[in-house]
């Protein structure tokens, strides 16, 4: 493919095409999904774009993991892009292999670190927050696969993709603490506004 031309005004009155052709609008739920997995996308970039504070091994692991969900992201665009009836011969999707990967990513992760005491809180180092932003756009993304399955006919394996991804964020952001050996931020439900001294 090769893109010539970024604007094209095809999608001025609200309606954009799916790469079958088929044109929809731009609020229908397909949209949101890959729209929101687009979104996901560019947090991971960020992701990328600051890991200075975990160690020069550790930054190769994370850039490589976080790369290929990078290219695992488009090609879950890609599918969610194409209804069911329209996938062209030997079209990349997202199946089991690809869902068992991500567990195992979470579960090298998860030896390294101490059981949770206690829920987390999104900071601590700039990373940590940038992955939790990722799980958050995941679980929305999510939110938006869950309701166009319920409406149109969709690959399985990608709900399932996104939720065990979701999952992967969360253990990552703990695991950036604990390899730059940073404290996690913990909840304390006694320090809310309430107990503020002003």
């Amino acid at each position: 493919m090769r893109i010539t031309k970024v604007y094209t005004r095809t999608g001025d009155k609200g309606t954009t095409a799916l790469a079958d052709g088929t044109r929809i609008d731009k609020d229908s739920l397909r949209l949101e999904s890959y729209g929101t997995i687009d979104e996901l996308n560019s947090v991971i970039g960020i992701c990328l774009q600051n890991t200075h504070e975990i160690s020069e091994e550790q930054t190769l692991h994370l850039r490589n993991w976080l790369t290929a969900i990078q290219n695992d992201l488009f090609n879950l665009g890609s599918d969610l892009a194409t209804p069911i009836a329209s996938r062209w011969k030997n079209m990349i999707l997202i199946n089991e292999a690809d869902i068992l990967q991500l567990e195992k990513l979470i579960d090298y992760c998860q030896l390294s670190l101490e059981p949770l005491k206690e829920f987390v809180l999104p900071g601590g180092t700039l990373l940590n927050s940038y992955l939790h932003l990722a799980r958050t756009v995941c679980r929305r993304a999510e939110r938006f696969i869950v309701s166009l399955s319920k409406e149109e006919e969709i690959n399985n394996f990608a709900l399932i993709y996104i939720n065990r991804l979701s999952d992967l964020f969360f253990v990552l952001a703990r695991w950036v603490q604990h390899v730059s050996a940073k404290s996690e931020v913990t909840w304390n439900k006694s320090l809310g506004v309430r107990s503020l001294k002003i």
